[in-house]
């Protein structure tokens, strides 16, 4: 069974960074797009960021563009969301997704058009 699996959440200090990764593990995920998205306590789960699979290109939300970088790395099956000038508003649960079907827009910034979710790492940032 396809998985996504998140990693590199922790506990920082405001004005300090973190690297997230996401790796698909039990086989091959075919994705037009991945995506990163957060949820904190007592709020909708928001849009972060988003890549294209192929050709690379990114989308990012206006509360952390300019502090946050996603990338892929196609060889390992891997999105990672590098996370500098960190605020104590960016605690929340971090999500990864996929999206596998074509015919999308693009950028895609809704949870529902994601039809592959990891389970969350936790990033808490202190003030």
């Amino acid at each position: 069974q396809v998985q996504l699996v998140e990693s590199g959440g922790g506990l920082v200090q405001a004005g300090g960074s973190l690297r997230l990764s996401c790796a698909v593990s039990g086989g091959t995920l075919r994705s037009y797009a991945m995506g990163w998205f957060r949820q904190a306590p007592g709020k909708e789960r928001e849009f972060v960021a988003a890549i294209r699979w192929s050709g690379g290109s990114t989308y990012y939300a206006d509360s952390v563009k300019g502090r946050f970088t996603i990338s892929r790395d196609n060889a390992k099956n891997t999105m990672y969301l590098q996370m500098n000038s960190l605020k104590p508003e960016d605690t929340a649960v971090y999500f990864c997704a996929a999206q596998t079907y074509a015919g999308t827009r693009w950028p895609s910034v809704n949870s529902y058009e994601y039809n592959y979710w990891g389970q969350g790492t936790q990033v808490t940032v202190s003030s």
